[in-house]
């Protein structure tokens, strides 16, 4: 099977966030409509994480299917749905999980906004290790959730987990819950088993409920190891949020899964979405992540490889011509993240100066928390001949900038 990913599709008109919004300064959820991405001195986005790349050719041809039947009544999960799911786990990321575990939901961050309200009452605490996809912040606070934040450790160009932090601060009793990214956005790491099993040791001792977002387990470069998978005893607190939208490309239609191995738990969460009429999901999800699932192994791998080929470029271009910034490579995500502290500027001076002296829209590293002041969040997941673009812009600017300082 030969994916093409080079091919340039234009998003204008088609009310896409990428290339159609940008970010409110002071929200970063508030989406302000924009002509930025548009005419002759047009910006290149490179925030938000969606992809500009279209869907595998058997999702799409089974969605023009669908839409040409003309009837969208009321529907049912396919009989096949579940099993795609399992099929995929087993496959994918080596977890045997049984069809029951399965608790269909319109996308993650709704379906943690819900998980938070079915397992907290306000005033309780959750642990997030900042920097860290800044939703989860919002899904807290807004149901009134106090944050803890176990920083991640940033040394040599390689982030890690503070442990004995967080050993500390989950002895409180009023701290309920973690929630874990793994992949970690937008750091890129791929936690480890070891890494994995050390903090699940520590939740086990405290009684803590860990919530692991792996949205972007499937476009890992490296192994990935499914929270759920650590053993029996650890799924038996863990609640596993998954979906097919990032990894290829069907975020705009709204279908998550979410595993959850306990049934007390599962029974639980059930009765929440019972109580608020959220039974089901938007047929088009379903239907697209099943056809994914079942025969979209293959443009992954094809994805997998363009985006490390990506990356290598990227990286290369970085250390040879972009001083004095500093690229993290992920090992999971097609998210770049960069050290920008050496400029000495304010995280929106940072992002001004790309958007105004290079034309490219980068993510300020400070909304994702403590310890991202100073860095910028790229998307790759583009043809490459935006990305070389993008650098080239990058490239200009920094050098145009050293030369009036007098440098």
């Amino acid at each position: 099977m030969t994916s093409s990913f080079d091919t340039l599709i234009s998003r204008i008109s088609t009310d896409s966030v990428k290339w159609e919004t940008i970010q409110s300064e002071h929200n970063p959820l508030h989406h302000i409509r924009t002509d930025l991405f548009q005419g002759p001195d047009a910006a290149i986005p490179m925030w938000i994480a969606d992809m500009d790349f279209a869907a595998p050719r058997p999702v799409v041809q089974a969605l023009v299917a669908r839409a040409r039947h003309g009837i969208y009544g009321y529907t049912e999960r396919s009989q096949t749905y579940d099993q795609a799911v399992v099929n995929w786990m087993k496959n994918r990321h080596n977890w045997e999980i049984q069809p029951d575990w399965i608790v269909a939901t319109p996308g993650v961050i709704p379906a943690l906004a819900m998980l938070v309200r079915t397992f907290l009452q306000p005033g309780d605490k959750a642990i997030i290790q900042p920097p860290v996809y800044f939703p989860f912040y919002h899904v807290l606070r807004v149901n009134q959730i106090e944050i803890v934040e176990n920083p991640l450790r940033y040394q040599d160009g390689r982030y890690t987990m503070d442990f004995d932090d967080l050993a500390r601060k989950a002895r409180d009793p009023h701290t309920r819950l973690l929630i874990l990214c793994s992949p970690h956005n937008p750091v890129g790491r791929v936690w480890s088993r070891e890494e994995l099993t050390r903090l699940a040791q520590i939740c086990l001792e405290h009684d803590l409920l860990v919530i692991s977002d792996e949205i972007h387990a499937d476009l890992s470069f490296v192994p990935f190891t499914s929270y759920g998978a650590l053993g029996k005893e650890i799924a038996r607190r863990a609640i596993i949020c998954t979906a097919a939208s990032k990894t290829f490309n069907l975020a705009g239609l709204a279908h998550s899964n979410i595993i959850i191995p306990d049934r007390t738990l599962r029974a639980q969460f059930k009765t929440y979405l019972a109580q608020n009429a959220l039974p089901n999901t938007n047929l088009f999800g379903r239907l697209a992540t099943e056809v994914a699932y079942t025969h979209g192994a293959a443009w992954l791998d094809d994805l997998l490889r363009y985006l490390s080929q990506t990356l290598d470029m990227v990286e290369d271009y970085v250390t040879r011509f972009l001083s004095p910034l500093r690229m993290i490579r992920p090992e999971g995500t097609y998210l770049v993240w960069l050290d920008g502290r050496a400029l000495g500027m304010d995280p929106s001076s940072l992002q001004r100066f790309f958007v105004e002296r290079a034309r490219v829209y980068l993510e300020q590293g400070a909304i994702f928390g403590p310890g991202g002041e100073g860095f910028l969040r790229m998307n790759i997941a583009m043809p490459r001949k935006l990305v070389r673009e993008a650098l080239r812009r990058m490239r200009i600017a920094l050098a145009e900038s050293v030369a009036s300082r007098g440098d």
